[in-house]
């Protein structure tokens, strides 16, 4: 590839049955440390240690949780990557969903390695570098399954999975201290819309060759039986189709989940529907798609969303974002009535393609009350399956893997524990099960496995153009102003003589409607002038004593009148004589 450089094209990529032996590192074992993506759902990010090699897996991001007020996305601390840069060889990435790719543009601002990735998983990625200017200065390189990258004492090889998007890979990541595997985001699919089944036959003749843990994926460990196959999708919509051809149709859906776009586009083909992409993502998404030939079109099957009032609505079906109820997402848009080219109409079919995301349900139910008083149909029966293995599959992959220590990652602490107990009931002894959090430092060995300390994690708030200048105390500060508002207290004062000459005046937003409150913001007033002359009196010339005082008589006043307790801030302008 193009942009790379002498780094990355000196990597060598082979097969795995051609790997060389390497002597041991006297006195080295493997580390395993997860920097994200335990805990909680996406940020995920772990990197790999064996003497002076780090291989990092995934670079990802996570969506704000409901009181990172005013907060976009949530990036990973990676302190340790930047303390020991010279170690780290690159980045190697399974998938390009959100919570494994999101990171990079960020992260690669300090730690500029090469990234090792498939076909599609690469697209998406260039496509975040090219937003952010870094296409030229960031090394890439695309792999095939089956290949191995050597980083040194450590070589990773890609497997063929299933998931949600194309191109998913696991990992099998060799080292003088024993071979781990990591699945990634999987599914078992026999039947996939795209590509190949999952390599099952490779995962067990790693297995055969001895391995030493399992690293996987966690996040439907608590669901029973097997991960329907995505194309039973495509029945689902062959029916939908059928049953409301008089109806303009409009699918909400993840952007990247580029299979269920492709059976959608089949659906609208064979019923002679002309398909509109709507969302910023996923028009870019399916565009790349689209391009490297991931996704199979029909010609004159697509439509811009201007051509769209060219055809009758029975004739069209609307592929679109918000299938989350994300307030700036298309379908919400279309939902509130916001939408500049889209206008909701009785009579119209919404079909949500996915199941809410944990914490999005209110979200969601809000979108589709408010379709529903249009007069709108909302659907959501068998429209979706999950891009994760149930429990028999992860079953299936430990039976095959066989490995000595499980690592459960990839979910909140209720789905690691859920795949801990698969774990065990498959015969791996409680005591070679590791539950990791964030920045623990797992060092394994055909010995023993034991967890010897803890490196610096958490997370970087992303707000607009800023990133990591949103802390704590802002959110705090914030936080407060959403549930007790604030209270601005202006007052002037001479110069030099400290003589009062204007004020003090309240101003409060968010607290109480002013008209209905007077008397209390007269009473509030009278106790801020008394704190005032109290320090004047007593030639106080120190501002922050003073706006101390203010701020501690008035918060107490306010809590005794309506137990509610608003930022107060109080502002002192100084007049010349």
């Amino acid at each position: 590839m193009n942009n790379q450089d002498n780094r990355a094209d000196t990597v060598n990529t082979r097969n795995a049955a051609g790997l060389t032996d390497r002597e041991r590192v006297i006195g080295e074992k493997l580390k395993i440390i997860p920097l994200g993506g335990l805990e909680r759902i996406g940020m995920n990010i772990t990197a790999f240690e064996y003497g002076d090699s780090i291989v990092v897996v995934d670079c990802g991001m996570a969506f704000p949780e409901d009181d990172m007020l005013g907060i976009d996305f949530v990036l990973p601390d990676t302190t340790y990557l930047e303390e020991n840069y010279s170690k780290v060889k690159g980045f190697v990435i399974t998938h390009g969903h959100e919570d494994h790719i999101g990171g990079i543009p960020y992260v690669f601002r300090k730690i500029n390695v090469p990234i090792y990735t498939t076909q599609l998983t690469m697209a998406l990625i260039e496509n975040k570098l090219e937003e952010h200017n870094m296409l030229q200065t960031v090394p890439r390189k695309v792999v095939q399954f089956g290949d191995t990258i050597d980083f040194g004492e450590i070589q990773v090889e890609f497997i063929k999975t299933n998931h949600s998007i194309q191109d998913a890979a696991a990992l099998a990541i060799y080292t003088p201290g024993g071979t781990v595997v990591h699945t990634g985001d999987f599914k078992v699919d026999y039947t996939p819309v795209f590509g190949d089944a999952i390599d099952l036959p490779r995962f067990a003749e790693i297995g055969r060759k001895g391995v030493l843990a399992l690293l996987c994926d966690s996040t439907n460990a608590e669901r029973p039986g097997h991960t329907m196959s995505e194309k039973t999708v495509g029945a689902t919509f062959d029916r939908i189709f059928s049953e409301y051809g008089k109806s303009r149709l409009i699918i909400a859906t993840f952007a990247s989940n580029i299979d269920r776009v492709q059976q959608i586009i089949n659906s609208a083909s064979k019923y002679g529907r002309k398909v509109c992409l709507e969302g910023r993502s996923m028009v870019n998404v399916i565009g790349t798609a689209i391009r490297i030939g991931y996704v199979d079109v029909p010609d004159g099957t697509l439509i811009t969303l201007d051509e769209l009032h060219h055809y009758p609505p029975e004739k069209t079906v609307l592929v679109t974002t918000g299938s989350q109820g994300e307030s700036m997402a298309a379908l919400s848009r279309m939902a509130a009535n916001l939408h500049k080219k889209v206008k909701i109409m009785p009579g119209d079919v919404i079909v949500f393609s996915s199941h809410p995301i944990p914490g999005n349900e209110k979200a969601v139910s809000n979108v589709i009350n408010e379709l529903a008083e249009i007069g709108a149909t909302v659907l959501f029966e068998d429209a979706h399956v999950s891009g994760h293995a149930c429990q028999e599959d992860i079953k299936l992959i430990y039976s095959l893997v066989q490995p000595k220590y499980a690592i459960p990652v990839h979910g909140e602490m209720r789905h690691l524990r859920a795949q801990a107990a698969v774990a065990e009931s498959l015969g791996i002894p409680k005591d070679n099960i590791f539950i990791l959090h964030s920045g623990d430092v797992l060092e394994i060995s055909e010995e023993k496995a034991k967890i010897i300390g803890k490196v610096q994690t958490g997370t970087i708030l992303v707000d607009g153009l800023g990133v990591g200048d949103v802390g704590n105390i802002v959110i705090r500060d914030r936080q407060r102003l959403s549930e007790d508002g604030i209270i601005v207290v202006v007052l002037t004062l001479e110069q030099y003589t400290n003589r009062l000459l204007a004020g003090p005046d309240l101003v409060s937003r968010g607290f109480v409607y002013v008209r209905e409150s007077e008397d209390l913001l007269e009473e509030a007033t009278r106790t801020v002038e008394d704190a005032v002359w109290r320090c004047l009196d007593r030639k106080v010339t120190d501002w922050s004593k003073i706006k101390t005082e203010i701020k501690d008589d008035l918060s107490g006043f306010v809590w005794r009148r309506t137990q509610r307790r608003p930022m107060i801030l109080p502002i002192i302008m100084e007049a010349c004589p």
